[in-house]
């Protein structure tokens, strides 16, 4: 998720977050950065001032991924305090969706990706809250 910036703004920032889902499995990507630097997460970041959430949401899935998604719907929202964002408050919109087309190319803010199945998360390292949104737009995708 592209959170990072060298002064961190005074007021919670807004990002967006994608489960792609691509043949029963999900795409994790590490953080090659801090926050969450070597946490596995959603493709994701900031949303920009005049731009919807589902713009934002293929914007920066393009940005991170250059995957092509279809939105299905909200599968669930995390708050991310500044305590644990290295300053920053986030407030997090995450989405269930379907991959469409495209093979993950990282850009500089990752360094691995992994397509999952949801109950196979096990061991990973991942970012708070991420095995619930997970599972709520697993669900989705299969309503």
């Amino acid at each position: 998720m592209s959170v990072a910036s060298p002064v961190q703004p005074s007021h919670p920032q807004l990002a967006v977050s994608a489960a792609i889902f691509r043949d029963g499995k999900v795409l994790l990507v590490r953080r090659a950065r801090s926050p969450a630097k070597g946490f596995y997460s959603l493709p994701g970041g900031r949303v920009e001032f005049g731009e919807t959430l589902h713009a934002a949401l293929h914007r920066e899935v393009d940005e991170e991924t250059a995957l092509k998604i279809a939105v299905i719907g909200l599968a669930g929202w995390r708050e991310v305090l500044p305590e644990t964002a290295g300053g920053g408050h986030y407030l997090i919109m995450s989405f269930a969706a379907r991959w469409v087309g495209g093979e993950p190319v990282l850009n500089d803010e990752l360094d691995d990706f992994r397509w999952v199945a949801p109950d196979a998360l096990g061991d990973l390292k991942l970012t708070g809250g991420l095995q619930e949104v997970i599972q709520s737009a697993w669900r989705l995708l299969r309503a």
